[in-house]
């Protein structure tokens, strides 16, 4: 194992909860209305709307940026953002930390491992980097992709083979280095080599969408969600040039695929990871399927090392972290990108439940009740794999090189000497209705049924 991903050290969790759990209900104020109010509700927790009676805050990203710096926080308080979120989740910022991490140990001589931070395209950040671009793109040429640095949900992406293809956003920043008074000021982008040799199911393009929780990053803390789903595109993939501007080709967002005159709401053109792992088991065999497994793993290990220098670390603030994962068609995983605010609105009555169980347990993790011993593994649906170094894979999961894809047990269990919640009975699904996004009487149907299967489950913790 290189040095510079460590080796699994002792806990740097303290033993008996998190520091400074207070008595009484758990308050909690939050400006969302999806999934997480929901849960919060669920776990018989108190909403407030004080601005400083608060022992969680799931917060707007933006909110937690501005406001920050002038707040205190007491022991109990947990924000869910680190301050400066965005050295990871803005497109640019990724890119440079990548970047620099690789150059970092190449310096140090760690030759073997700075070659393992090759699983991002190409990438220049506009308009900076034009220059250098435009070289590489003469001399390679290809198909490229345009992105927003900040934007989400697909938001002015868009594909080009040409460079009078951008002409329009050259034109609109005339940027000249070392002047501060540009005619007309463009939005920046990153422009990245596309990735036109996807790994297809069905002759259609997929992504990955994986979750994962940081709850330090000095030491660095890293739990990684079992679950998660492939998005796919409403249409069949083809490499020709002429269908370059064919969003539901080439796009997998949920926010452009929704659009579709055919688009399947019943299963929101989403696979859960398992199903998508037990096919390519059955396709390219067991070996083969947990190389790319334990890669993804590891592309979510090494991007977290490249910016834990410069995050700034907080003890009340954790992060829960949407990856966006692609794999081409030689089974190469890419990181596409990582996002601080993770869609957190359910399409479909399986998305709602897998999202709700999800988020259940990132707060189990966060455990403003002061339920954990500091020692677990395991919590929920959510595996401990780097603390300060990697952690040991369970001995009863031989075989496997990452928890990624594997089945969550929902049955009895020990976490913090209490039991765990039970199983989500079968038949306990909410009623079939709802559009592309769960209408108001559906999901008020699923919240009770999750309401009711929490109640079951509190049984199990007295």
């Amino acid at each position: 194992m290189p040095k510079h991903l460590g080796s699994s050290g002792p806990s740097h969790r303290p033993k008996g909860g998190r520091e400074g759990p207070r008595e009484g209900t758990v308050k909690f104020r939050t400006s969302f209305s999806n999934t997480i109010y929901d849960v919060l509700c669920a776990k018989g927790w108190e909403e407030t709307d004080s601005e400083h009676d608060w022992d969680v805050h799931w917060a707007e990203r933006e909110w937690v940026f501005e406001v920050f710096d002038q707040m205190h926080l007491e022991p109990h308080q947990r924000l869910n953002h680190f301050r400066n979120a965005k050295e990871i989740c803005r497109k640019d910022l990724l890119i440079k930390n990548l970047k620099k991490r690789k150059r970092q140990l190449e310096k140090e001589g760690s030759y073997e491992e700075a070659t393992q931070y090759d699983f991002f395209p190409v990438t220049f950040n506009l308009p900076r980097e034009y220059a250098l671009f435009v070289e590489e793109f003469k001399r390679q040429g290809g198909l490229w992709i345009m992105k927003p640095i900040g934007s989400a949900q697909g938001k002015g992406i868009f594909l080009f083979s040409k460079l009078s293809e951008i002409s329009e956003w050259r034109t609109d920043y005339r940027y000249r280095p070392g002047n501060n008074k540009q005619e007309k000021e463009a939005d920046a982008y990153v422009v990245q080599r596309y990735i036109n040799n996807p790994y297809l199911v069905g002759g259609k393009k997929f992504d990955l969408r994986l979750y994962v929780v940081v709850t330090s990053f000095s030491p660095l803390n890293v739990w990684i969600y079992r679950t998660g789903f492939a998005r796919f595109t409403n249409t069949r993939y083809n490499d020709d040039v002429s269908d370059i501007t064919n969003s539901f080709m080439h796009l997998t967002n949920v926010a452009i695929q929704k659009t579709a005159d055919d688009y399947d709401k019943r299963t929101g053109g989403k696979w859960d990871l398992r199903r998508l792992k037990l096919h390519m088991v059955s396709q390219f065999g067991t070996e083969t399927t947990d190389a790319v497994f334990w890669e993804m793993q590891m592309i979510i290990i090494r991007s977290l090392l490249s910016v834990s220098s410069v995050m700034i670390n907080d003890k009340h603030c954790f992060e829960l972290y949407g990856y966006d994962i692609m794999i081409d068609d030689t089974l190469k995983p890419w990181l596409i990108e990582v996002n601080a605010s993770p869609s957190l609105s359910a399409s479909t009555q399986e998305d709602y439940v897998m999202k709700c169980e999800m988020l259940n347990d990132v707060l189990d993790i966060v455990d403003c009740e002061g339920k954990l011993k500091g020692d677990e593994e395991h919590v929920g649906g959510f595996d401990l794999v780097y603390e300060n170094g990697f952690v040991d894979m369970d001995p009863k999961h031989r075989g496997w090189s990452s928890y990624l894809g594997s089945g969550i047990d929902r049955g009895p269990k020990k976490a913090g000497g209490k039991g765990r919640r039970q199983q989500q009975q079968q038949g306990q699904v909410p009623p079939e209705g709802g559009g592309g996004e769960m209408g108001e009487k559906p999901r008020l149907a699923a919240l009770d049924t999750y309401s009711k299967f929490l109640q079951t489950a509190a049984k199990g913790l007295k």
